[in-house]
């Protein structure tokens, strides 16, 4: 059984860093998933794939796997860079405006 660990991204409706701060462990799937021949839909025999542990820290997650005897791989978070503008929004409403204020 084999799992990673990884620090969740934001969704695209994000604009913050909620729900991000968390680590998850996420069991990797057993097998592949096969298509009911009634109904077409897509089915899978394998419940390890449907668990997703929520942990606070990474180490936490890793001492978990640890106990457990699960395999794991630990995929580092990418480092987010700040997007901030000088003065940033309220430019548009400065009185000290340099251009003109045009619709």
């Amino acid at each position: 059984m084999r799992a990673r660990i990884y620090q969740p991204a934001r969704t695209a409706m994000q604009s913050g860093t909620a729900k991000t701060q968390g680590w998850v462990l996420e069991f990797a799937p057993a097998s592949a998933r096969g298509i009911d021949p009634l109904m077409g839909w897509t089915s899978s025999d394998d419940t390890q794939s449907q668990v997703r542990l929520r942990f606070d820290s990474r180490e936490a997650a890793q001492a978990y796997a640890a106990e457990k005897g699960i395999e794991y791989d630990l995929i580092e978070p990418k480092p987010r860079r700040a997007n901030i503008r000088a003065r940033g929004y309220g430019e548009n409403f400065a009185t000290d405006r340099k251009g003109a204020w045009t619709h």
